[in-house]
């Protein structure tokens, strides 16, 4: 998605949550020198886009949000059949069943020592940096691997915009962007009642953007 066709939509989001965009810029700047510092390195620690494209180019992708439910759909689900990406917290979830996932999407706040567990055993790691993570993309991006960097904001040289907002959605618009064959959702929660008010509205914009995506699949 070009960032001109992303910023009406992100403008709204602002207005509605009452963010201030600044923040998510200054964020983006943080990650951005800190990927820097990662490639200067001779080890394979910033991974380029066409990596990610070619491990969803043309595939089916099951995309794993962390709703409760998530444990019951994995029950019926065979991985072996799917690029696998985990919505942040959903990588507990999936690593407790014996599942690895492909890519991981996430904001630092999940589970962090299984997420770098994951990113061990081969999982890439698409950071986002917003307004309130700086603080975790100080502590966490360090010890990381395989990364790569998104903003919800205007992207830079090494930091990306693929669209969404929340872990969940933003999975589906990476996936959408990068080729996928299907993309399958589970894990996903929409009308979820037992969560705060700032999380309703979060995924009520989840479900917004994610039609948005799906309804270009169909």
């Amino acid at each position: 998605m070009k960032f001109e066709e992303w910023e009406p939509i992100y403008n709204l989001i602002l207005e509605d949550m009452h963010f201030d965009r600044l923040y998510d810029e200054r964020s983006a700047r943080l990650l951005s020198k800190m990927l820097e510092i990662k490639a200067r390195k001779k080890i394979p620690e910033v991974v380029e886009v066409e990596v990610v494209q070619k491990t969803i180019q043309g595939k089916d992708v099951l995309v794993c949000g962390k709703a409760p439910r998530l444990k019951d759909d994995i029950k019926n689900i065979d991985f072996k059949k799917y690029v696998v990406i985990a919505a942040d917290g959903a990588t507990s979830i999936l690593l407790n069943a014996g599942i690895t996932p492909d890519i991981i999407v996430t904001d630092l706040d999940g589970n962090m020592n299984d997420e770098a567990r994951a990113n061990e055993n081969g999982a890439i790691m698409v950071v986002h940096a917003h307004g309130d993570n700086m603080d975790a993309l100080s502590a966490e991006v360090p010890r990381l691997k395989r990364v790569i960097g998104t903003t919800q904001s205007k992207p830079l040289k090494n930091v990306y915009n693929f669209g969404g907002f929340t872990d969940g959605d933003r999975s589906v618009f990476l996936a959408h962007e990068m080729g996928a064959k299907s993309i399958t959702l589970i894990g996903f929660d929409f009308k979820d009642v037992n969560v705060t008010s700032l999380k309703k509205k979060k995924l009520m914009w989840a479900e917004k953007l994610i039609d948005m995506v799906m309804g270009e699949e169909a």
